[in-house]
């Protein structure tokens, strides 16, 4: 019995030791369910320019970035920039980028030109497309100065505007890791 009980208490710190160290957080399971399609974005770019979809998509689709703050978020700026790198290597491979914050206007276009993104930052104002794509984070309420923060993490969207992907992490310091996005893109193509 003993000799049973030990190798059982053996296996429970095997497993919770594991999950302790365990690679990364767990993923949060939010937004939209994968394959169903996409409502269509309520976004202006920092030209003010109404966008769509379809305007941001290449031929294979949008790859989606949605963030937290352009302006006092050090995560979501490191990013941003982080993805600019990446920019023409998921171009090549038929993708568009965007990225949409609650951000305003002029704090999106002061961000871009200063690290001369080469893909768009858009504005959701209202806050519709983070409430349609059900990605608002309800930490915050209407009326609070951070109302509108969605949880961060990155969508595909097809050509057909079907959700293909989705990645969300529980916390906001963690973001989809680029290198293992592009490689399985590539493993797509």
């Amino acid at each position: 019995m003993f000799k049973t009980s030990g190798i059982l208490f053996g296996l429970i710190i095997v497993l919770f030791s594991s999950n302790l160290y365990a690679k990364g957080p767990i993923p949060k399971d939010t937004g939209l369910a994968l394959d169903s399609m996409v409502p269509e974005i309520s976004v202006i770019d920092v030209n003010n320019d109404k966008q769509t979809i379809r305007q941001l998509s290449g031929d294979k689709g949008l790859i989606l970035i949605l963030f937290r703050s352009a302006d006092w978020c050090p995560y979501c700026k490191k990013h941003l920039i982080e993805i600019n790198k990446w920019h023409s290597k998921f171009t090549a491979l038929g993708y568009g980028i965007a990225a949409i914050s609650y951000d305003s206007v002029e704090t999106l276009k002061t961000f871009s030109d200063k690290r001369k993104l080469l893909y768009p930052l858009l504005a959701d104002q209202n806050h519709q497309t983070m409430i349609d794509y059900k990605v608002l984070n309800k930490k915050y309420q209407p009326g609070d100065d951070d109302y509108g923060i969605p949880y961060p993490g990155v969508l595909i969207i097809d050509e057909q505007g079907k959700l293909t992907y989705k990645y969300f992490y529980k916390g906001y310091k963690k973001r989809v890791k680029l290198k293992k996005l592009y490689q399985r893109l590539s493993e797509q193509k």
